[in-house]
């Protein structure tokens, strides 16, 4: 309204006479006509800020950002389809990613699992190779050549192939005994009293012998035996008695599931090792007591080995047991 007043009082008025039509030839002005004009004036005025609205024009809807938001709109970036394709990205649902981890997660155990079944069969072909192969088919001429150190050392490097097929054999035992997920423990702890009596057996006969071999020199036991020629027949024996109890304790500290398998591998071959120690100390001409001694542990190690075979079969009736419990406490839960 300031502006229309400042021009206002700018304008001039001109007088325009008015045409009388009495007489073509003598034109008379008798009224004027006022004109109003106005010349161009340049003032620098304020600008209008009009804040009311014409009825026509609909009212902007006002929202008030909320408090919880966190953030502000299209602030994050510079560019409008950038912020959008990152909000879009965050809000995408967490199904999708579920399902792609899992499918990447199931190619690695299925690639596992398919490794883990030639062992099935590579496993015993090892142990088989490794322990009674050489044993049994073996000529015992071939690696005996009397009571001497290189017939000790003969039978023991057939043990140390032994030993190194059966630490292959539950190695893998212990692969395929592992569960398919690699995120669930597998965590197997022998009870005690297994732990106890496995232990009184192995002491039991890991003593027998050096009693006898101590007999023998304070002569207690007649007739004497010789350190080279008892060290042929059961120095094997004794060294890979004390092999299995190393491994065992190893199984228990590392909680591995191969602990119940572990004495079966050893004592197995023990058996087919006191045979052979029978046949050597015919070949030496053993003294009687020697021979009973072998007899002994044989008879020993068959009694211990159809426990552990017992053992198993417990075992397994305990975790039909465990799992039928397990699935009846789910289903009550449920």
């Amino acid at each position: 309204m300031a502006s229309l007043a400042g021009a206002s009082s700018t304008m001039s008025t001109i007088n325009v006479p008015r045409l009388s039509p009495r007489s073509p030839k003598s034109l008379k002005f008798t009224n004027v006509i006022p004109v109003v004009t106005s010349r161009p004036v340049r003032s620098k005025q304020p600008p209008i800020c009009c804040t009311k609205l014409t009825p026509w024009e609909p009212s902007q809807v006002k929202q008030a950002p909320a408090e919880d938001a966190g953030y502000n709109f299209l602030q994050k970036t510079t560019n409008i389809f950038e912020t959008l394709g990152s909000e879009n990205t965050a809000e995408a649902p967490l199904a999708k990613t579920k399902e792609v981890t899992d499918d990447a997660s199931k190619q690695p155990l299925a690639e596992l699992q398919f490794l883990k079944w030639p062992m099935w069969l590579l496993g015993p072909s090892i142990l088989l190779s490794t322990g009674m192969v050489p044993t049994l088919w073996l000529p015992l001429s071939s690696i005996f050549l009397g009571p001497n150190i290189a017939s000790l050392l003969s039978l023991i490097g057939l043990d140390c192939i032994f030993n190194l097929g059966a630490t292959l054999f539950l190695l893998m035992a212990d692969s395929c005994a592992r569960p398919k997920k690699m995120a669930h423990n597998c965590n197997s702890q022998p009870p005690f009293s297994y732990q106890f009596w496995n232990i009184i057996a192995n002491v039991t006969g890991f003593i027998i012998p050096l009693l006898m071999l101590f007999g023998s020199h304070k002569g207690f036991v007649q007739p004497q035996l010789s350190f080279i020629p008892f060290a042929v027949i059961l120095g094997p024996y004794l060294l890979l008695l004390s092999v299995q109890i190393l491994t065992e304790l190893l199984t228990w500290h590392w909680q591995s599931p191969v602990w119940l398998v572990t004495p079966i591998v050893y004592e197995s071959y023990r058996v087919l090792q006191l045979m052979r120690g029978l046949k050597l100390g015919a070949e030496i001409s053993a003294p009687a007591w020697m021979v009973h001694t072998i007899r002994g542990l044989v008879c020993w190690w068959v009694l211990i080995l159809g426990m552990q075979v017992m053992r198993v079969a417990w075992f397994a009736g305990f975790s039909t047991r465990a799992r039928k419990q397990q699935y009846s406490s789910a289903s009550a839960d449920a």
